[in-house]
């Protein structure tokens, strides 16, 4: 870097740090997760502690839908997958997260889901952006598909959540973006708290591809906010595999995992405690 232009970048350093600084006090706003009082400029109205503090997700992972595999001896299987990929349970070809769905991601997210802070969005497409450009799986990927919401949600609601971080991801992989390609034909029950046989229920055969799409051999990334139980993302993928899709890559910015699977992993390996 030549001298002036090292000179130009430490120039607007500063001036970017003094308008934060000026930007802080002024306008001075909360954290919307700690309500700490934000000391910068961003967009974002997230503090960076609460940020730092989103914890992502890293191996070892099943090879299929991404859950972490906690037992040592699941891990060192030369093809680590989950009791449920070995049983070939899920729809689509492969599932990434960004991060656990600890305290603080569980609020970012309703942020994002009930408060439509669209910056966020873009934020948590950025960091889908950072997970795919380490996998090698979705390189030739065709379009982005978010996760519809029922229509009356969706009309409710005023915006779909998926839709939040599908739309940003797609410019930043220069990918076609296409909502219409899923249709939810029914809506979710109003109960809060479901089982996990609820949930899997619940979504049977509640979304279809829209009648007279074709989405023929295409390499498609399905958009979500949480993977729970991976059921609705499950749906989703077989709709779209019925419509022709040739592979389904399922990413979501979060991933909720239970303590109990570390020791189910364990236990449900052939040969361990009986299993």
């Amino acid at each position: 870097m030549s001298f002036g232009r090292a000179s130009g970048v430490a120039v607007w350093s500063a001036l970017r740090t003094a308008r934060d600084a000026l930007a802080s006090v002024v306008f001075p706003a909360p954290c919307l997760i700690c309500a700490s009082t934000l000391d910068t400029a961003n967009r974002v109205p997230i503090c960076e502690k609460c940020l730092a503090s989103f914890e992502k997700i890293s191996g070892p992972l099943c090879v299929c839908c991404g859950r972490p595999i906690i037992s040592p001896i699941a891990a060192d299987f030369l093809v680590a997958q989950c009791r449920l990929c070995r049983a070939k349970t899920f729809g689509f070809d492969l599932a990434r997260s960004f991060a656990l769905y600890n305290e603080s991601m569980v609020r970012a997210i309703l942020l994002l889901k009930h408060d439509g802070v669209a910056p966020l969005g873009v934020w948590f497409a950025d960091r889908l952006n950072e997970l795919v450009a380490r996998m090698p799986e979705c390189s030739g990927a065709d379009v982005i598909v978010p996760v519809p919401l029922h229509p009356a949600r969706l009309r409710e609601r005023g915006y779909n959540q998926a839709d939040l971080i599908a739309r940003p991801l797609a410019r930043r992989l220069k990918l076609r973006v296409k909502p219409f390609l899923l249709v939810r034909t029914r809506p979710r029950p109003d109960k809060l708290r479901m089982t996990r046989r609820e949930r899997w229920e619940t979504v049977k055969g509640a979304y279809v591809a829209r009648q007279g799409i074709r989405v023929d051999n295409l390499h498609i990334l399905l958009v979500d906010d949480v993977m729970t139980t991976g059921a609705t993302l499950d749906a989703c993928s077989r709709a779209l595999r019925k419509a022709g899709a040739a592979r389904v890559t399922a990413l979501t910015v979060a991933r909720s995992v239970p303590n109990w699977m570390a020791m189910e992993d364990f236990r449900e390996q052939p040969g361990v405690l009986g299993a």
